[in-house]
């Protein structure tokens, strides 16, 4: 007998509680942001893991050409420890010529691994296709693999690709606007009117009125000095200032893959009844067995039979009143044992009926 009930585990419920963050946490300077760099190249000394790509064979046979190896055309190199990557790398705001970064390298052929695998010397290059750090290194794979004699195999984690900690030196510097104009705007993480407003309000009222000003609901301006030295001292005093943000918009969000659902804190309801029940499936299967008549013709023959039934549960059904808050719905639903994904359900037909004051977001 199989037996199938629509239940889903797993609930969250939480509520949205302002508190004072510093001004570091929850703003970005315009203008002082990472930038990302791209790169080919080969990886060599695998383990008999390599590739057999076409492009990885003109590669090798390119490189070897400029190290004065000439390779007869047509001939196939065979390649059995080299593989082609892709290297992808972030160059971090106000990085110099000399630092070092690190750099992911990942397979773009067929190569089972790259474990054990050396970078050799690859350029770097930004979105306008200049070259802003070179990588060369060996790489660190967190995944491995292992194949037996008749094709079986298994794999941890994904050991096509790698990584080199410090593994590209910045060859070229990325100019910013940080210490140019008479001002800097500072853009909010999560852009809000009340935290641009209070943002606003608690710098000034250090520095003086009209130092600063919102823009947006994202942005906020603020006067600085030109010099260098008291601009970086000036964006330490600032950000190390501690504001609450605006509490957030209500909204309720659900995870339909895990039963995940969370609640904010001003989520509210107009009057609404609801009722919803518990539906459960049972599938059983019987084994029947058929004889042939009286000196006739035919065979004994096993005939299945299958019995389906639906079991549904009457729960009771629960009136919400105007403005019913977050504690109040929880205990309703509680108290009619609705599980996670009755509580989906009911939120969903909510919104559809208009009751639910909230954004309803589903991912």
């Amino acid at each position: 007998m199989k037996t199938i009930k629509f239940i889903i585990v797993f609930l969250v419920l939480c509520s949205q509680v302002s508190h004072a963050q510093r001004i570091k946490d929850i703003v970005t300077v315009a203008g002082v942001r990472s930038n990302q760099l791209v790169g080919y190249g080969l990886v060599v000394g695998l383990d008999g893991t390599g590739d057999k790509s076409p492009f990885t064979n003109q590669t090798f046979i390119n490189m070897m050409n400029e190290f004065g190896i000439t390779i007869p055309p047509g001939t196939d190199p065979k390649l059995k420890n080299v593989a082609a990557v892709s290297l992808t790398a972030k160059l971090p705001p106000f990085a110099k010529p000399g630092q070092n970064i690190d750099v992911t390298t990942s397979s773009i052929g067929n190569a089972k691994s790259l474990r054990g695998g050396t970078l050799l010397f690859a350029p770097l290059r930004g979105a306008d296709g200049q070259i802003y750090a070179v990588a060369q290194g060996n790489l660190v794979v967190g995944g491995f693999g292992a194949e037996g004699a008749d094709g079986s195999r298994i794999t941890v984690n994904v050991p096509s690709v790698g990584r080199i900690p410090n593994g590209a030196t910045v060859e070229r510097a990325v100019a910013n606007a940080f210490s140019r104009g008479d001002s800097l705007t500072l853009n909010l993480n999560s852009p809000d009117f009340t935290t641009a407003k209070r943002l606003s309000d608690r710098i000034n009222q250090l520095l003086g009125p009209e130092t600063a000003y919102s823009v947006d609901a994202t942005s906020v301006r603020v006067s600085a000095p030109r010099d260098p030295n008291q601009r970086v001292a000036f964006l330490s005093l600032i950000e190390n200032l501690t504001i609450t943000p605006g509490e957030a918009s209500a909204k309720v969000i659900i995870n339909s893959r895990t039963g995940t659902i969370v609640i904010g804190k001003h989520v509210l309801i107009d009057a609404v009844a609801v009722t919803h029940g518990s539906l459960t499936v049972t599938v059983k299967e019987n084994i029947e067995v058929t004889q042939p008549g009286a000196f006739g013709e035919g065979e004994t023959a096993v005939v299945p039979k299958s019995e389906v039934s639906i079991d549904e549960e009457n729960n009771r059904m629960f009136v919400f009143a105007p403005g019913v808050s977050l504690d109040e719905i929880v205990k309703a639903v509680n108290e009619v044992g609705a599980a996670p994904g009755d509580l989906m359900a009911i939120l969903e037909a909510l919104k559809q009926a208009g009751a639910l004051n909230a954004e309803l977001i589903v991912i």
